[in-house]
């Protein structure tokens, strides 16, 4: 995870803006938000939060041969392991300083043989997602611009036939204000937040059925 996710106009969507504190503000409805493009994210700016544009890794470049940018293909930064977030510069400053929530709707998974590979849709019941990530700002030239990383869970015993590697983080109401605040560097209190857990009920849907997986650790 994650692979794809997209993010609705929907009353969900709206409710997790008003929780945020960002009751004014909506995302840009898109359907298929995939590593390298364009995401947002919601993050503390030191004049309030904000709902910016984002690209989707937490290292990227210009690109050499045209304008625009994208990914340091050394790299894979998609997604942070949590286990890996207390280690190394590249994941410790951000996950100190520079914590973003990310709204979705839902996530895709596939499974099965390539040609032959099964699409999952996973979304919670009854409220859209909070993804926990990280995020940086890059100057380039005159432009300013910023990316984003997800941060991923070990993977969980009910969503291992999903996906056998990892879980997103997805954080609770309760956790926004504390999660966002960059004064807050003590990531201590954020380890109960990186053990695998399914926080909410999810629906998963895929072509041929549907299931729901419980919350709970």
């Amino acid at each position: 995870m994650c692979g794809r996710y997209n993010l609705t106009d929907s009353p969900v969507v709206r409710q997790l803006m008003e929780d945020v504190g960002m009751p004014l503000d909506m995302p840009e409805p898109r359907e298929n938000i995939a590593p390298g493009g364009w995401g947002q994210i919601i993050w503390e700016s030191g004049q309030g939060r904000a709902l910016s544009e984002a690209m989707w890794s937490l290292l990227i470049e210009p690109k050499p041969d045209r304008p625009g940018y994208r990914p340091v293909p050394k790299y894979s930064t998609f997604n942070a392991r949590s286990g890996n977030l207390g280690s190394g510069r590249l994941w410790k400053e951000p996950f100190t300083y520079h914590r973003a929530i990310i709204p979705a709707s839902g996530f895709y998974e596939w499974q099965g043989e390539p040609g032959h590979k099964t699409r999952y849709y996973i979304q919670p019941v009854d409220q859209a997602i909070a993804f926990g990530g990280l995020y940086r700002q890059w100057q380039f030239g005159e432009e300013r611009v910023m990316s984003y990383s997800i941060i991923t869970l070990p993977p969980h015993p009910r969503f291992s036939h999903i996906h056998d590697k990892s879980i997103p983080l997805m954080l609770q109401p309760d956790d926004f204000d504390l999660w966002l605040d960059p004064s807050y560097t003590n990531t201590d209190a954020f380890q109960h937040l990186l053990k695998t857990c399914v926080p909410v009920d999810l629906r998963v849907e895929s072509s041929h059925n549907y299931e729901y997986i419980s919350a709970g650790f």
